[in-house]
This record gives structure tokens, sequence and C-alpha cells, in this order.
């Protein structure tokens, strides 16, 4: 696992309130199934952001980006260079 998604893993491990937990979810598992809320992808978003030094444009604030843990890391590596 990569560090990106490891540090993504533990931001929505505190940060998502998902009913599973996040190290146990597989990359593509849908994290709004896993009990993730409207609200709680915000606080994520947050916390990413904060993370990684980076600020999400609005074309990338959709449902489908705060999806899976891989969609996150490509967003976050689409935004970080990396």
């Amino acid at each position: 696992m990569s560090d990106t998604a490891t540090r993504i893993r533990a931001i929505l491990a505190q940060h998502a309130k998902l009913a599973k937990d996040a190290s146990t979810l597989s990359d593509d598992a849908d994290l709004y199934q896993a009990g993730m809320s409207s609200h709680a992808s915000v606080n994520v978003m947050l916390a990413l952001e904060g993370a990684f030094d980076i600020e999400f444009p609005d074309h990338m604030l959709t449902r489908s980006v705060f999806s899976s843990v891989s969609a996150i890391r490509s967003a976050v590596e689409e935004l970080t260079g990396a």
C-alpha cells in the first residue's frame, strides 16, 4: 500500500465516521456505503487539505472524488503532482 493511501486511510479513520475500520476496506470500496455522510466527507476533505497541503478546486468537490480510497488518492496525486 502506498504512503498516500496509508495517510488517506488514517484520515478516514479519524474523520469519516465509517461503520467499518478504514484499514479493512478495499481501495475501491464505496465510502458512502460504508457509512460516510456528506457532512463527514467535508471533514475528510478539510483534513486531506491540511495533511497534504493542497486545496481541492471547485470542480473536484463532487461525491465521486471522495467515494473511495482510490478516488481520493487519484485526486490527491493530481493536486500534489505525485
